[in-house]
């Protein structure tokens, strides 16, 4: 019996590069595990289309929403790992999901392997322009003298705006309370009326209302200011270190998938990333395509786990 496990095991990994060279040879699935419409879902309709020629095959986008994503990336989770399904996510949200949900149904840190970061957009920092602060370092000073006053909303707990707000407070003092609302939407309708003081928003929810000034912008949150917006300044040069956030969507794989199959997929992507239209396309959504290795998106998810387990950890923060 051990004489045939191991013949098995051996001509499984001989077979593998035979197996990569034919892929693909049916309909690739990605799964979105949100529901349609939403920058998740335009991107994997984007990138799907990009590589569908060069592939031979076409790629499905599957919209399995539920459970702040955690359905549908548990069905990728237990997929075959044959290079057949994949799946986009918002990477920080991946992995906040990790760090608030004490018993998910797979391992954030074994049952995935990282293909590519695809694109990422800055949030953008805004106040209600009623409120007497004009930059980072008077909203800070503001909130110290003003504790439990001053509030500001996300779209929910547990989102990525809410955690870059933790973080910020975390590295700043500021005392300022957490307002969660259900959605982007409601959240900036309150920030305009003035219900909130001071919201993060991912920087194409807010541009309009900060171009007719019905907001503030203090600051975007990556370490180079927004070419959708370059008059405003980076965190750091507002004066805060060690923030440099973007909304980043990636593509994953069940963890087991062949290497030579990732690298395929990995090499497709960067090169449709690269494409003009696909630029284009990404600009009008406010995002600059980034294209890494599998190495390297698989580190920066490590470093997200690490990260924001820490903010969980010393903020407290649970699941409202």
């Amino acid at each position: 019996m051990k004489n045939i496990s191991s013949f098995a095991l051996l001509a499984s990994i001989a077979l593998a590069p035979v197996y990569a060279q034919q892929y693909p040879s049916k309909p690739i699935r990605l799964v979105v595990p949100l529901a349609p419409g939403g920058p998740s879902d335009i991107l994997a309709r984007t990138i799907g289309a990009a590589i569908t020629p060069a592939l031979g095959q076409q790629v499905v986008v599957d919209n399995r929403a539920g459970a702040s994503g955690i359905l549908g990336t548990d069905f990728v989770a237990k997929s075959a790992p044959d290079g057949y399904t994949l799946l986009i996510v918002g990477m920080s949200s991946f992995t906040i999901n990790a760090t608030l949900y004490p018993k998910l149904p797979f391992d954030p840190h074994r049952d995935f392997t990282g293909v590519t970061v695809l694109a990422a957009s800055p949030f953008i920092f805004v106040v209600h322009p009623a409120l007497p602060a004009k930059n980072v370092r008077e909203l800070i000073a503001l909130t110290k003298a003003r504790p439990g006053d001053l509030n500001y909303a996300s779209g929910g707990a547990g989102t990525h705006p809410q955690m870059v707000m933790e973080l910020l407070k975390l590295k700043t003092g500021m005392k300022i309370t957490h307002i969660p609302y259900k959605g982007t939407g409601p959240a900036l309708t309150e920030s305009i009326a003035g219900q909130v003081q001071a919201s993060m928003f991912g920087i194409l929810a807010a541009l309009p209302s900060v171009q007719n000034r019905r907001l503030r912008a203090l600051a975007v949150t990556e370490s180079r200011r927004s070419t959708l917006l370059p008059d405003v300044p980076t965190l750091a040069e507002a004066g805060v270190d060690g923030i440099d956030e973007s909304a980043a969507h990636m593509i994953m794989m069940p963890a087991a998938t062949p290497k030579e199959i990732v690298a395929r997929l990995n090499r497709e992507m960067v090169t449709a990333l690269q494409s003009p239209a696909v630029k284009s396309r990404l600009a009008n959504e406010g995002a600059e395509a980034v294209g890494n290795t599998p190495e390297q998106a698989s580190a920066m998810v490590r470093a997200d786990l690490e990260k924001w387990g820490d903010v969980v950890r010393r903020t407290n923060i649970k699941l409202e």
